[in-house]
């Protein structure tokens, strides 16, 4: 199997020109023999990142109020017809997607950090909402719940994922490793450091490959006229640098990692080998004690 991390700038608070980005790079990735692709953690329309660098808490700050209110105006409707042209790029290129986008609630006033599985013959197999948001997070996104946390199949090779340091929390891989993933994508806004040591302890631990993917984000992505531009541009002019990574589930570093550039990471990959890493340990296979540990999962989807 070939897979493709797509290291790219969003047309950040722009849905549909993001989504434009998205088709064109799926399309590229399968047009080099990708049939696996993922992309950054809420690609579509863009990570909040004034969130980290200004003062999201402000009560009744008139500018923070209009920042979220485009972040909520962009926000996507995963049965729309715009998100659709996602859903129809990888049917028309035979790719399995994973997209991050900035999911729209069903309250229409609140939006979800998500991860859309695409299936090229089956269209949306899965949307995964991220269980806690992390730190200056939670004053832009709602909490997500577990419907989403399933591992999907794609011509007999088991996928899961899971949005950022969700992948720091040990009953969530889990949740993943006791479904049988063999391939398992980690999307991020854009490492700072911690993508290549969390993808390789991942890995190991699972005995699975890691697609970890990240964005890039610099002043000049700030769109003309955001609220929140001029605090933003005070704080410097780079955000994110990516940091994407490919890793084996020998803890090999397969592609990457990659900082601050813009480009799509690609590794092939040997499904043997996670059988033969198998052998010795298989966390929630012949290596778990289900007599005495146990975890349950919670699949109701919360509006």
């Amino acid at each position: 199997m070939r897979v493709a991390a797509v290291q790219a700038a969003p047309v950040w608070l722009d849905r549909s020109a993001t989504i434009d980005v998205v088709t064109a790079k799926l399309e590229e990735a399968a047009a080099d023999g990708a049939t696996l692709v993922a992309f950054p953690e809420t690609f579509v329309p863009g990570y909040p990142v004034w969130a980290d660098i200004t003062n999201t808490a402000a009560w009744e700050d008139e500018d923070q109020q209009a920042a979220f209110a485009w972040y909520l105006d962009q926000s996507v409707v995963v049965e729309s017809a715009e998100f659709g042209r996602v859903v129809d790029a990888c049917r028309d290129t035979g790719v399995f997607g994973y997209v991050g986008i900035v999911e729209r609630s069903a309250s229409a006033g609140s939006v979800y950090c998500s991860l859309v599985a695409i299936h090229p013959e089956r269209g949306v197999v899965g949307v995964h909402r991220k269980l806690k948001p992390t730190f200056a997070e939670r004053l832009v996104w709602a909490d997500g719940d577990g419907a989403g946390l399933v591992v999907h199949d794609f011509g007999g090779v088991r996928l899961s994922g899971l949005n950022c340091w969700e992948n720091w929390m040990p009953l969530v891989r889990t949740a993943m490793y006791s479904q049988g993933a063999q391939v398992h994508v980690a999307t991020w806004p854009g490492s700072v450091g911690l993508t290549e040591d969390i993808s390789r302890f991942v890995a190991r631990e699972g005995r699975l490959f890691v697609i970890s993917v990240g964005a890039v984000y610099r002043a000049e992505h700030i769109p003309e006229g955001f609220p929140l531009g001029d605090q933003m541009r005070a704080h410097g002019d780079r955000y994110y640098n990516g940091g994407s990574v490919i890793v084996s589930p020998t803890g090999e570093v397969l592609a990457g990692p990659l900082r601050g550039e813009e480009t799509i990471l690609y590794a092939d990959l040997d499904l043997a080998v996670v059988g033969r890493e198998r052998q010795n340990f298989d966390p929630t296979g012949h290596y778990s004690r289900p007599d005495v540990l146990g975890l349950t999962i919670d699949h109701t989807r919360r509006a």
